[in-house]
């Protein structure tokens, strides 16, 4: 009775943030409680959730203080030079602008949010691609591939997830999957450089000027049917995002901005003390100096306090934030009532024990192998949520039985997050696709073999490297 009541909340939870008729907060919270009432065991409900908040508490710390961290980061221009530096290093060579847009995608996502990711992107990278003709689907896949193997990040959110539904630290997950994830990322740049050379074969290399008289010469009517709108200047205001961006023929190479170089929160003065600050950080993390909340909680108050040192600024700048932090750490406790339940009740025990019966018996001391293969079309026919606080419990039980231990289910699991990025239930590839102008189908029937590479290639690494 535990095992279909364990598959039956994991299924209603599934179907009901799919058809998006309650949000993952809501569902990680009601279905649960409803569940565990079913069960007879209603009166324990907040044992259970006492117990998953105490020790998701770090969790969410960490996610809280990351995102604050990275959002203040692009708030007084630390990843501006990058932006322009890459423009420049575009120029007008397709490859070399296809590459591009991977590098600064990869870049922007340390901020852990793929929307603002996406946003940077598109709005550095679209006006390029309209000048040159170039294929808008390339841009789309190569920036979602790119993000998605950057969003394992710690503060990404799959990670958390993992952390979470699994209780272990996320440093333990994370540190030891960077050889293979940069691995997958090197495998993105250089997919990136061969759909470059694609484009470069069909359209040719010009300079920026090149491109631009012959855009021109082929919008002379469309120009002067507009001059008496536009008043003659061809200086027109270029919308958010990028749209609109290949009609405006002259726009000299500065232009081609993703961040507003006039915002009034850059703090060029402190350039150097934001990059040593984020690379000290970083470096931290990497070698375990201390917990990754705790370093992030000290990053973003320094943060805060020397580039905002008056309150009211730090005021703004938290409550421009605000959005994104409450979304991911509210997830984040929620999910302490959804595990809590699960394994308080016993529900994940006895659907481990029937995986385990059902599993070949040959592969069981293989789970990490099946997890990482299964992560693929899981997470991409369902939200992160759905599968780490749903699916993943019950694999690394039956994995734990054959030995095979949590940590290295909880990295396999990680695996199919490039493909993830750009299925139709994560929110950021709409943004992605509609800033870009491009259809959601075609963006799909392009990008998926290429993420279903990406992420074998990360699994193949992860086994070689014996970190799965």
């Amino acid at each position: 009775m535990l095992t279909i009541l364990g598959f039956v909340m994991i299924a209603t939870f599934l179907v009901l943030i799919m058809l998006k008729k309650m949000s993952p907060i809501a569902a990680l919270v009601l279905i649960p409680a409803l569940f565990c009432v079913f069960v007879g065991k209603g009166a324990h409900l907040g044992d259970y959730v006492i117990d998953g908040v105490s020790s998701l508490a770090p969790t969410a710390a960490m996610l809280m203080f990351a995102i604050v961290y990275f959002g203040v980061m692009i708030d007084v221009g630390l990843f501006d030079p990058i932006v322009r530096g890459i423009l420049r290093f575009c120029k007008a060579d397709p490859m070399r602008i296809v590459v591009g847009t991977a590098l600064l995608a990869a870049i922007v996502s340390l901020d852990g949010d793929g929307s603002t990711t996406f946003m940077i992107t598109v709005s550095a990278m679209y006006p390029l691609y309209k000048r040159l003709k170039m294929s808008l689907v390339v841009m789309t896949g190569v920036a979602a591939m790119a993000n998605g193997v950057m969003n394992t990040l710690p503060w990404g959110g799959p990670t958390a997830r993992a952390a979470t539904a699994l209780k272990l630290d996320a440093g333990d997950i994370f540190v030891p999957m960077i050889p293979a994830l940069l691995v997958g990322l090197l495998g993105v740049v250089v997919l990136a450089y061969v759909l470059g050379l694609r484009e470069r074969r069909r359209l040719g290399v010009l300079t920026l000027d090149e491109a631009l008289v012959k855009e021109n010469a082929e919008e002379t009517e469309t120009v002067l049917v507009g001059a008496g709108a536009a008043g003659g200047s061809g200086k027109d205001a270029r919308p958010a995002g990028g749209s609109g961006a290949g009609t405006d023929a002259d726009d000299e190479d500065d232009d081609f901005q993703g961040l507003d170089p006039d915002r009034p929160t850059l703090r060029p003065r402190l350039y150097w003390f934001n990059a040593l600050l984020t690379v000290t950080l970083l470096t931290a993390m990497i070698m375990e100096l201390l917990p990754i909340p705790v370093l992030f909680l000290l990053g973003a108050a320094l943060a805060l306090s020397v580039n905002f040192p008056h309150i009211p600024d730090q005021k703004a700048r938290l409550a421009a934030h605000a959005d994104n932090v409450l979304n991911v750490s509210g997830m984040v406790f929620a999910a302490a009532v959804f595990t809590g339940v699960l394994q308080g009740t016993g529900m994940v025990d006895s659907m481990a024990e029937w995986m385990v019966d059902v599993i070949p018996e040959g592969m069981g001391p293989h789970m990490a192998l099946v997890t990482g293969l299964l992560s693929l079309p899981l997470t991409y026919f369902m939200s992160n949520d759905g599968f780490y606080f749903g699916v993943l419990p019950v694999l690394a039980e039956a994995g734990a039985a054959h030995g095979v231990s949590p940590l290295e289910m909880a990295r396999a699991s990680l695996v199919g997050q490039p493909l993830h990025m750009s299925s139709p239930l994560v929110p950021a590839v709409y943004v992605l696709v509609g800033m870009a102008r491009v259809e959601f189908g075609d963006h799909t029937r392009f990008v998926v073999k290429w993420a279903a590479l990406i992420c074998l290639l990360i699994l193949g690494a992860g086994i070689l490297f014996g970190i799965i």
